[in-house]
């Protein structure tokens, strides 16, 4: 009997100690549940946060999409499902934070025109460069007032400074019979922010640089650029060379070049803490159409281009000479435009060569910032703007992501 009586007092005291010690594991494990709820729902706040944060960065041009619909009959169709043309304006605008950079006349021009192909397949993406003095039809267009301004030959930046990017849109569009799907807009604040929050760009200069206008003093060699460095390696232009807009393109794709194979090689794509300063510039000062104004749209844009080779990121300048009654403008050289417009218009390839071609020779002096030439009424020889590539496909003068700027 006592050790009857002895026996349930063993296990009723362990009981009671095991049971306390489950209630005590019990309560932690339900702070900690909840600790971690609250951790989780913090994080998906403050990623909401960011995520409406980037998205209201963007400005949506809705006035560009009305005034093309106007136009609707006029513009060419799209010839291949999948592949994608967007037209990247870099305004000269000096209102607000750009007012550093010269006189804020109340109105703007396209200091930098790009046209960009994305290949059906995702494989290849070619960016060509437009030249602001390019002498070429500029079709009627509606001005900011309401007024419409009367079909001309002029050069070509004078289009955006009359109709805006709806104007640009339409004269890209009767020069190469190519169907824009998109546009972006960026001003000189956005282009620095995307350089700093790569932290900088690294060029190789064979001489040192000393332009006042472009704000721009660096020494010769290999050298990182932050945005301000950069901003005036681009826009600068009468104190290197030739002075020529043309010479400067190519800078500025070359630099493009190298900044997208440090976007690719530091892994910013794949790295959402290195992403975010990235995307805060892009869409800080960003305007686009409706079709690219949102977060989501742009990550599928870039997604599908995070798998392109750098070597297929290619950039280069459209075919062009002097202009023959002005050789301060620019005109295009033909058959080449109208082969490369062309091999654009039907999503086939495109390829470049850092050799120099002759009929590419550049002009001799710095354009001036007249917005119409001498002898406007000539025009050089019309890129066809159908048919299919005939003959053998040149090989344009350009680079691609993969050189960079230092070999």
């Amino acid at each position: 009997m006592t050790e009857s009586a002895g026996t349930p007092d063993g296990p009723e005291d362990d009981g009671s100690e095991s049971s306390s010690e489950h209630g005590r594991r019990r309560h932690w494990l339900r702070w900690g549940a909840l600790g971690a709820s609250v951790v989780v729902l913090a994080a998906a706040g403050a990623g909401w946060m960011l995520y409406q944060k980037l998205e209201g960065n963007i400005t949506t041009d809705t006035g560009t999409a009305a005034e093309l619909k106007r136009y609707e009959a006029e513009r060419p169709a799209a010839l291949v499902h999948d592949a994608e043309n967007i037209l990247l304006i870099g305004s000269d605008s000096r209102a607000d934070k750009n007012a550093a950079y010269g006189r804020d006349s109340g109105t703007q021009r396209s200091d930098t025109a790009i046209l960009l192909h994305l290949a059906a397949d995702r494989k290849s993406a070619t960016a060509v460069s437009i030249p602001r003095d390019l002498m070429t039809d500029v079709p009627r267009c509606r001005k900011p007032g309401g007024q419409e301004s009367q079909a001309r030959f002029a050069q070509f930046n004078s289009a955006f400074e009359q109709g805006g990017a709806a104007c640009t849109i339409r004269t890209v569009e009767n020069l190469t019979g190519i169907r824009i799907d998109h546009h972006m807009i960026v001003d000189f604040t956005g282009f620095k922010r995307m350089v700093n929050a790569v932290h900088g760009v690294e060029v190789c200069l064979k001489e040192p640089i000393k332009d006042e206008e472009a704000h721009l003093e660096l020494p010769a060699g290999r050298q990182k650029l932050n945005g301000e460095q950069a901003l005036g390696y681009v826009r600068a232009r009468y104190s290197l060379g030739n002075g020529s807009d043309t010479e400067r393109m190519g800078r500025q794709q070359q630099f493009l070049g190298a900044l997208v194979k440090k976007v690719q090689s530091n892994g910013v794509l794949l790295n959402p803490t290195r992403l975010y300063p990235v995307l805060d510039a892009a869409t800080s000062s960003l305007t686009t159409d409706s079709g690219l104004d949102s977060l989501r749209e742009l990550y599928e844009l870039v997604r599908s281009l995070r798998g392109i080779p750098t070597e297929k990121v290619q950039f280069l300048t459209v075919p062009r000479r002097p202009y023959s009654l002005n050789a301060n403008r620019d005109e295009l050289v033909q058959p080449d435009a109208a082969q490369l417009f062309n091999l654009l218009r039907n999503d086939l390839g495109v390829t470049v060569s850092a050799e120099p071609r002759e009929a590419e020779a550049e002009g001799t002096a710095p354009p001036d910032n007249e917005p119409e030439a001498m002898g406007r009424d000539r025009k050089p020889d019309a890129a066809e703007p159908s048919g299919e590539p005939t003959g053998q496909a040149p090989t344009y003068k350009g680079t691609t992501a993969a050189n960079g700027m230092c070999a």
